[in-house]
């Protein structure tokens, strides 16, 4: 890749593009003629001869901003966001905008996963992780509230990268429920999330490779909802920790203490959603569709006591899940309910993510061992808030442990 110009990267990008992109549908905004353009005048830097797709919520000056929705249709700003600008310094390829589902929670898209055309890529970030696991992308620009991120990894077979909250900066990201919102990267491997997170942790681009890290002790977390847990995700999950144990001392961790997670991130999300689509939902409601209004209206009936008493005992999950690092280096966890769903049935249950995502922690997912037919099924390793380098250093680690990252079938096709 390195021997190539930035005419023969755009080349080669623009045809897997075209390859894939009719059946897949990862894009939102796509211009061929505009990816040569930006290729002929790409600066030089760490992420020089690699290619981003921009999840559908973050602005950016030449493609409009439709944050899955028909309110927004051609919608166009100024200006790129801070992570597009930060990308661009770098010596990114910007290819387009990546298909989301609705303001980024639940109507999905027209994007297919993959691995089965039948189903889904996983929201909200579908398109982002579409588009990398098809290999029409390096980098895949995402966004987790819930489980956005990490569940469209685990269901396309790639990595998932979602920092430390506020690791990232939000200018130029439209945000759903900001005591969650975090961005993240989807990509084919570590070294590559590594390579973006160089750039996208400060103002100015650093030039990052992984270091690999064998952890001493990983705590197994089956989680309070491992009854939710379908038998490909319980043998990932367990074949993982067996793996990883040749390696490392492997213990299974009690969280009964954290069993109200889930509904105190509910509780705090529908707030804040309320709060910021307050005008879509007065201004433009006919426009939305039946889920986010049903989150809108549950939002608006909680009170504000209410809400306040979330987020102080929030806070003390998050005193709470600190401890556990005083043992472990990392955290060994589900990433989804299991394989990814047929399309007509949703994006899957955001269920395994929404503890991580309330207290904060920064989480790497990774391709498991495949299946039910062959698909993927991740799981995710946590670090404590703030221990970002190290998480990856050791998920650089644990990438070599695990089965190879699997190929869509649609890929493999003719080559």
């Amino acid at each position: 890749m390195h021997d190539e110009t930035e005419q023969e990267i755009a080349t080669r990008l623009i045809g897997r593009v075209d390859r894939y992109e009719s059946t897949i549908r990862a894009f939102a905004s796509y211009d061929p003629a505009r990816a040569r353009q930006e290729a002929a005048t790409a600066a030089q830097g760490p992420l020089s001869g690699l290619s981003v797709g921009i999840k559908d919520i973050i602005d950016t000056a030449y493609y409009p901003t439709g944050h899955g929705s028909p309110i927004y249709d051609g919608n166009h700003t100024r200006n790129d966001a801070a992570c597009v600008t930060l990308l661009r310094q770098a010596g990114a390829l910007c290819v387009g905008k990546t298909v989301t589902t609705e303001f980024a929670f639940f109507r999905a898209g027209a994007t297919v996963n993959p691995h089965d055309l039948s189903r889904t890529p996983g929201g909200s970030s579908s398109g982002s992780a579409a588009a990398v696991a098809a290999g029409m992308i390096d980098i895949g620009l995402a966004s987790q509230t819930a489980a956005s991120l990490t569940r469209p990894a685990s269901y396309c077979g790639i990595v998932g990268f979602k920092p430390s909250y506020g690791r990232y900066a939000a200018a130029g990201v439209k945000g759903l429920a900001p005591s969650f919102d975090t961005l993240g990267t989807l990509t084919a491997d570590v070294a590559t999330a590594v390579l973006a997170d160089g750039v996208l942790k400060g103002p100015c681009p650093v030039r990052m490779t992984p270091s690999a890290r064998a952890p001493a002790r990983i705590g197994l977390c089956r989680t309070p909802w491992w009854d939710e847990a379908e038998d490909s995700t319980r043998l990932a999950l367990l074949d993982s920790g067996r793996r990883f144990g040749s390696h490392a001392d492997v213990e299974d961790v009690d969280l009964s203490a954290f069993s109200d997670a889930a509904d105190l991130h509910v509780t705090i999300m529908s707030y804040e959603a309320a709060q910021a689509l307050a005008w879509e939902f007065t201004d433009r409601r006919a426009l939305m569709s039946q889920q986010i209004v049903g989150l809108l209206e549950a939002g608006r009936a909680i009170g504000y006591e209410t809400y306040r008493a979330a987020l102080t005992r929030a806070a003390a999950l998050r005193e709470r899940i600190d401890t556990l690092f005083d043992r472990y280096d990392v955290l060994l966890a589900p990433a989804a309910p299991g394989v990814a769903p047929k399309r007509e049935q949703g994006t899957g249950s955001p269920i395994f993510s929404r503890l991580w995502t309330l207290v904060r922690l920064p989480t790497v997912t990774l391709p498991g061992p495949v299946g039910d037919g062959g698909l993927p099924v991740g799981v995710q390793l946590l670090g404590r808030i703030g221990s970002d380098e190290d998480l990856l250093n050791v998920a650089a680690w644990a990438e070599a442990i695990l089965p190879a990252r699997p190929v869509p079938a649609i890929c493999r096709q003719g080559e």
